[in-house]
Order: structure tokens, then sequence, then C-alpha cells
């Protein structure tokens, strides 16, 4: 699409960008880090940028690890629905839950910390995965009157995926900078949420693409 320009009432928010989720961590994604450069562009752009940061106790409900004979990538029926397993990841005051060093992150005037609750997941900045119990990031934006956010991070197809869905759900203009996020893309997850967030009206762009006014 054509060039975008960043307005007083839009807000960028990166997701996830921790070590675990980058070259070496514990649920890396694939080129994870390889976004940092065109995110750290973004953040030059915006006035107002928030983070988020998946943020688990030990033993977390979504870590294989608390499930006697399961493996990473298998699912489990939890009360609000499947929830695929996971490697122990970003788990709290660890290294591994920690922003990844190249990214400039102290533009941020938010850090929204998600997944903390042991017996709930968390993919979105938005809702926990029972798609009911808020993160709070809702009312911040409205609250500070923002009406279009800009979506970069990790992982295309789970956190920012869910993450442009529930925008969009609230009430939100949503923009995915593709080139500024990475996925994981298993079992076809990739292709299934770029249709999704296709059908629920999330603007896809380029971090070239957008500019300052």
């Amino acid at each position: 699409m054509g060039d975008l320009i960043v307005k007083p009432t839009d807000v960028l928010v990166v997701v996830d960008v921790q070590n675990d989720f980058c070259e070496g961590g514990a649920l890396a994604v694939p080129d994870g880090e390889g976004c940092i450069p065109a995110i750290n562009r973004l953040i030059d752009t915006f006035e107002t940028v928030v983070l988020t940061q998946d943020w688990h106790p030990v033993g977390h409900s979504s870590f294989a690890s608390s499930h006697p004979g399961k493996v990473p990538l298998e699912t489990v029926d939890m009360p609000y629905g499947t929830q695929v397993l996971w490697p122990n990841h970003c788990v709290q005051e660890t290294y591994g839950s920690e922003f990844h060093a190249a990214l400039n992150a102290t533009k941020a005037c938010l850090i929204v910390r998600k997944g903390f609750r042991p017996e709930i997941d968390s993919y979105s900045t938005f809702f926990e995965n029972d798609r009911k119990t808020a993160t709070g990031l809702t009312g911040y934006l409205k609250g500070r009157g923002f009406k279009r956010i800009f979506l970069a991070g990790l992982a295309t197809d789970f956190c920012v995926a869910w993450s442009a869905l529930d925008g969009r759900k609230e009430g939100f203009d949503v923009v995915l900078v593709e080139n500024a996020c990475r996925a994981i893309d298993l079992n076809g997850s990739l292709d299934a949420a770029m249709k999704a967030m296709e059908e629920a009206g999330v603007v896809r762009c380029r971090s070239d693409e957008v500019h300052a006014a």
C-alpha cells in the first residue's frame, strides 16, 4: 500500500521482542532478531510506543514440563480451550525474559506484562487466552485517545495476530507492519493468521511506508 503518515492518535505496539524468542533462546522464532532494525526505525518515528513482555512464573501451565508425558508443540485441553504446549520460556526475572539488547526499549511509555497468571496463557496484548481476562491495554489506549495501532514484533502468527484481531474487536484500526515481525509458522499457522487478519480488516504495510508527519 502507499505511505502511511503517523498521526497523534497512532500508537506503536511492539510485541515480545525478548531473548527467548530470538536466536539462542528457549523458543526462538526463526530470524526473530531480524525484525529489530525495522522496529527501531518505527520506534524513532512514533511519539508513543508500548512494549509487551511475556512474563511467566516457574511451572506455568503452558509449559510442556508442567504436563507429565507431554513434549513441546503437543496440545492439551484447558478450561479455556486447546493450548499448545511450549518449552519453558520467558520465565520471570531470567535472561530469557529480558528485552533483546538491540531493541531500543528506552522510549516505551508503557510495558504490558502478560502470561503471568499460572493457570492461563496469554498471546494477545489485550486479553488472556480465555478471551475475556483483560490486560488493561484497551483502557490505557482509549483513555489516551489512540485510534490506530501499528503492530510489530514476535511472533506474527501467535501473539501479534491475536493482538491484531483483538485490537479490531476493541474498535481500533490496526496496521500490521509485516517486515517488522517474524513468524513461527506451526502447521500452517501463518497462513491461517494472515487470512484471519485480512478478514478482520487489518491493514498490512512495510516499515519503509510509515513516516512521521
